[in-house]
């Protein structure tokens, strides 16, 4: 099986943050098109990514949204549940603070229960400006680098995933489609911000009437288009036809044609260089 190998250049995503260079060392078979990003163009990806999720906002660091059974923390909004609840979304909190932890970093107590103290919207808003609360927010904040890191491990570790889990006779089209995404810099936003966004697909409870709507879904989804600029367009309209359907297999009482217009203009944003 051969994978692309873009995440190698990933490693030092944040250029001037200089990331633990361990966290990229899984070998992967060389491709000739991978891509070699420049400084500027790593620095953008990570900006980008916490732009999608919280405005580029300290503020937004800690987040419960309306209609949400959770909130949602760090740059890449990462899913913590309160006790008791089981959704059907993958929860990322708590595996970003081992992760986080495992590369030295010291959370605060807060972050290290085994789920989330708070257990309603309600609850946790009243509490936006308690010392729990703050101190979260502030050590995400200096923790910048470390959560770019986390979500292009997360990415890099997704292909794997996706392939072992496709339908036999879709995998040959996913490999090329995921190469043709990769060309570009924006290309490889791209693939590292859907991951974080709306996961790798590979999980059975992310679906609506067996429907699905994470990387393998769209790359499935993708028509043949050529590598480069096209590729990433394209991916990013795949994106877009998926969540559609999403969006209309989803119980009503969630309401999700509310977040359309915002993941869509997300998804746009994959066509558009850096």
């Amino acid at each position: 099986m051969q994978v692309a190998c873009f995440f190698l250049p990933l490693a030092c995503l944040l250029a001037a943050c200089a990331p633990d260079p361990s966290v990229f060392t899984q070998p992967l078979p060389q491709n000739s098109n991978a891509l070699r990003l420049t400084a500027a163009q790593k620095s953008s990806i990570g900006r980008k990514i916490w732009q999608n999720e919280s405005g580029g906002k300290v503020s937004g660091l800690t987040a419960w949204n309306v209609g949400e059974e959770f909130p949602s923390m760090g740059i890449g909004h990462f899913i913590w549940y309160p006790k008791n609840f089981n959704g059907r979304w993958t929860e990322s909190f708590p595996e970003f603070v081992r992760y986080a932890r495992s590369k030295g970093a010291q959370p605060p107590a807060v972050a290290l229960l085994p789920d989330c103290p708070w257990n309603s919207r309600a609850s946790f808003l009243a509490d936006s400006n308690s010392p729990k609360l703050t101190g979260l927010r502030n050590w995400l904040a200096t923790n910048i680098t470390i959560q770019t890191e986390f979500i292009a491990f997360k990415s890099r570790a997704a292909l794997p995933k996706v392939l072992q889990a496709a339908p036999a006779n879709q995998r040959a089209r996913i490999q090329a489609n995921y190469n043709k995404v990769a060309t570009t810099p924006n290309g490889i936003y791209a693939l590292v911000d859907y991951v974080n966004f709306k996961g790798d697909g590979t999980n059975p409870k992310e679906r609506y009437g067996a429907q699905g709507w994470g990387l393998m879904w769209v790359l499935m989804e993708m028509k043949n288009v050529p590598s480069g600029q096209a590729a990433a367009r394209e991916f990013g309209a795949a994106a877009k036809r998926r969540l559609d359907l999403r969006i209309m297999n989803s119980p009503p009482a969630r309401g999700e044609s509310r977040w359309r217009a915002g993941w869509h203009n997300r998804c746009d944003s994959y066509g558009w260089p850096l």
